[in-house]
């Protein structure tokens, strides 16, 4: 049944010299087996209204003239494997464990599938929360007996604290999860528009826990550090905001896990979340790196034009009045010579202001490198294998303050972008046959990242595992 001969990523472990950690293996779960718990949890009613809600329609209901007057967003099709020994591995976890080896790897964090949008449903709560406990109690049963090399995630929903909270505490301490999944953000709607003619992703805003967040997320973020448990997000954009050909999935699909880490990222630092919560660690999952290089610089250039210490020059009324009404008459020409008083009151009109001027004060920055501190200890990033932008987080030279950012391996197994497990391993190799990372990298990329990800903030997270003592030395050695 599975093929015998060394695969692509088994010859690429060869030639490292530490374990490979998947921080991001997905699972397709067991329909009619999780309907089940479905049912154990919430009772016959919660499953009619799956049902129900499952056989709504939306965009495949309406005709492509509906889909363009609403301007709905093609919705994704076909996001599972099409290879047939790898649909079976997504939903097997025996036939996953017998694998490892063969996909190079010697363990994966692995979060579900169905739970992408389970967590995400804000129109029920009930719903919501039933689905996301069914689902973190069929992963926990069907995953235990294989615990040495596979370990999946909990899906915790973000409507409220108080759910957020509940779920945590369960999955972690009832059901002995190590891991979770917490939605990137909650949908809240906005008073003005008509939610009943207006389609749900244009009809609300996007609340991401950080700034003018509708509830106090801290305790969520203490309650992470409480438990040991690193907050790792898996949230797309699809659908909302440029994202919305009504036509094109792809063309929805794109840089949307990017769009809603950088969103979400951005939220939490500029909320003074890594300043307050100094170890906690978060993981943005499928989004690359790329953007994560790019808000980094981006956050030091603007913290340095417009910090509460010198964001006044920008005000002006500093402006030496009698000074510009020399420059205007010295150097304007004829068609202002009857406006010089005009353009002074325009030049130095004053302007509404907010009550606090500086926007980093809850990051209580005081020197640019602060920011560093603040961010790349504190944020990971996962990367799928084939995507040649994880050399940038590497690249010190580049990266201000010779920063590495923490790129984590993270194969996305199970979904389309995968076409063959057995490569994944022998595609995140290839950067450095490529010349583009070195060896120190990619054990940095598929070791020492996830390792301290997970085990900073549980140092049992791998105890009883395959890599135990490889992670012990390491964490020992102060990852």
């Amino acid at each position: 049944m599975v093929a015998t001969s060394s695969s692509p990523s088994q010859k690429a472990r060869t030639h490292m010299k530490h374990p490979v950690i998947d921080s991001d293996g997905h699972v397709l779960e067991m329909g009619p087996l999780l309907m089940d718990y479905v049912r154990d949890v919430g009772g016959g009613e919660m499953v009619k209204r799956l049902n129900a809600r499952n056989a709504s329609g939306g965009y495949w209901s309406m005709s492509p003239k509906e889909r363009r007057d609403k301007w709905m967003g093609a919705s994704t099709f076909w996001v599972n494997t099409g290879n047939t020994v790898d649909r079976a591995t997504a939903s097997l976890p025996r036939l996953l464990h017998s694998r490892m080896d063969e996909l190079g790897m010697d363990f994966t964090v692995l979060y579900p599938t169905l739970g992408l949008s389970w967590q995400r449903i804000p129109e029920d709560d009930d719903l919501r929360r039933v689905l996301c406990r069914a689902l973190n109690t069929y992963h926990a049963d069907i995953y235990r007996e294989y615990s040495d090399r596979l370990t999946p995630a909990a899906a915790i929903p973000m409507q409220t604290p108080t759910e957020a909270i509940e779920e945590l505490e369960h999955s972690i301490k009832v059901l002995g999860l190590k891991a979770a999944m917490l939605n990137g953000y909650a949908e809240r709607p906005v008073s003005w528009v008509n939610a009943d003619t207006a389609p749900a992703e244009m009809s609300g805003r996007m609340d991401t826990f950080g700034i003018d967040s509708d509830y106090d997320y801290d305790q969520v973020w203490a309650k992470c550090v409480e438990l040991g448990v690193a907050p790792t997000f898996h949230t797309g954009s699809q659908r909302f905001g440029t994202r919305r050909s009504y036509s094109n999935y792809m063309c929805n699909q794109i840089g949307h896990f990017a769009a809603a880490a950088d969103s979400l990222c951005k939220s939490l630092f500029m909320g003074g979340v890594t300043r307050r919560f100094p170890t906690l660690k978060f993981g943005f999952l499928e989004c690359g790196v790329g953007w994560a290089c790019t808000l980094y610089s981006d956050l030091i250039s603007h913290w340095r034009k417009r910090n509460g210490k010198v964001i006044n020059w920008l005000d002006p009324q500093r402006m030496d009045r009698e000074e510009l009404k020399g420059l205007i008459a010295e150097y304007g020409d004829d068609s202002i010579s009857d406006k010089h008083e005009a353009l002074l009151d325009h030049f130095t009109r004053k302007e509404p202001v907010p009550d606090e001027l500086d926007n980093w004060a809850p990051c209580l920055i005081d020197k640019a490198e602060d920011i560093r501190d603040l961010f790349v200890p504190n944020f990971f990033f996962g990367c799928e294998a084939d995507d040649p932008i994880n050399a940038w987080a590497f690249n010190d030279k580049i990266n201000p303050f010779g920063a590495r950012l923490r790129a984590i391996f993270s194969s996305d197994i199970s979904h389309w972008d995968v076409p063959d497990m057995r490569d994944t391993v022998a595609e995140a190799y290839e950067l450095v046959e490529h010349g583009l990372i070195t060896d120190d990298d990619l054990r940095d990329f598929t070791f020492t990242n996830p390792v301290a990800l997970f085990g900073g903030m549980n140092p049992d997270f791998f105890k009883g595992t395959r890599v135990e003592a490889e992670v012990a030395k390491l964490l020992k050695a102060g990852a």
